[in-house]
């Protein structure tokens, strides 16, 4: 069915009578890390394939029952995304292009043969979720409430071959600061995963759904085993093609000062089109920094790094916004990126994000959306 032609949903207002008291709320808040703590409220939202869309509600956080068979815990039919919402300078709360993920939520339903929730509903739940538990939004700059809208398969049966019959919907919420410790100010290291692949073409690369993390985690071990931050993945097929960071997009940036220009890897159906890569496809070229999409070899990637011609390197995402990268280890050698320290390209870009989404500077683009 057409999302469009879907009525409005409806959801039902179950506040807590049990909030967490505002002194603890404002400890917690001084150092919440990063989906380590939990505001006092999900919404939830149930689809059947007799009923559609129903059972909207806004209802204390807590634990979900399922049976022992339900489909998500043997068949892995989720999917997920991650936004932001933050407290600007001036006071306003604001999510940063919640309609941008709610159509990646649509696509990703789509290609794991769920149904597809309206993006006004998407939007909805997150509006009331924000605006019910506001006061959880950090007022630090460098924090934000981490929201994490996902959906499962919640048929009780077992069986391959076909979709579940039954879906649920959540948004959660978590106050956050940085996923890598100092991301701003210091640049990660990556390893090379040479001998894992995490996706491949026709497969659920571009989906967001938990499987393709799960078969990350071997090769984010093999990265900390040799001591680095994070894992780089390659193509399937070849195994010299850049893919991503981890759950990141990458950036090499060729040049400096007025010559500098960015290069991203395309989106070839096994990376993750990343709402942040997209903003910065367009934010880049408003700061006079031309960008393309090409594809980059392992080969390349070094090569330019020793001859000067790769300058800087980074990663983005909504969760760590921009992280340099600044050493490239593997199974074949080692080399750094520029003086292995956050470049001015990368470190420029982040602080014109972080003011769009702060209200620190003009939002051309209309990305930011005010929570009522």
């Amino acid at each position: 069915m057409n999302a469009s032609l879907i009525p409005a949903i409806n959801f039902d207002l179950h506040a807590s009578e049990q909030r967490v008291p505002e002194e603890i709320r404002a400890n917690l808040l001084e150092s919440p890390g990063f989906g380590q703590v939990f505001t006092d409220h999900m919404v939830s939202l149930r689809w059947s394939t007799d009923r559609g869309w129903h059972d909207g509600k806004l209802e204390p956080y807590g634990p979900l029952v399922l049976d022992p068979a339900t489909a998500v815990l043997h068949y892995s039919q989720e999917i997920f995304e991650g936004l932001k919402a933050y407290r600007q300078d001036a006071g306003p709360i604001v999510a940063f292009r919640p309609y941008a993920n709610a159509a990646r939520f649509r696509r990703s339903a789509a290609r794991m043969a769920m149904p597809e929730l309206p993006e006004e509903a998407f939007v909805q739940a997150i509006e009331l979720l924000v605006s019910h538990d506001r006061e959880w939004v950090p007022a630090n700059s460098e924090q934000s409430l981490y929201l994490r809208p996902f959906m499962i398969a919640t048929t009780a049966a077992l069986g391959v071959g076909r979709p579940a019959a039954s879906y649920l919907f959540l948004v959660i919420a978590s106050p956050s600061g940085s996923v890598f410790a100092g991301s701003g100010l210091r640049a990660v290291s990556v390893w090379l995963a040479e001998g894992y692949t995490r996706a491949a073409p026709g497969g659920t690369g571009e989906a967001k759904t938990g499987g393709n993390y799960a078969a990350s985690f071997l090769g984010q071990q093999q990265a900390i085993d040799n001591g680095c931050d994070q894992v780089v993945w390659l193509d399937a097929v070849e195994h010299r093609w850049v893919e991503e960071m981890g759950g990141m997009n990458l950036f090499f940036v060729y040049g400096s000062g007025q010559d500098a220009r960015l290069l991203t890897p395309p989106l070839t159906g096994s990376l993750l089109p990343g709402i942040t890569r997209d903003s910065l496809l367009t934010l880049a070229p408003d700061l006079g920094i031309p960008v393309s999409e090409e594809a980059i070899s392992v080969e390349q990637w070094r090569a330019g790094c020793e001859s000067g011609e790769i300058t800087e390197v980074f990663a983005c995402g909504t969760a760590a916004v921009i992280t340099p990268v600044g050493e490239v280890k593997g199974a074949t050698g080692s080399w750094t990126i520029g003086d292995g320290q956050p470049g001015p390209v990368a470190m420029r870009l982040r602080e014109q994000l972080l003011g769009i989404q702060f209200g620190r500077l003009p939002d051309p683009h209309g990305w930011v959306h005010k929570i009522a």
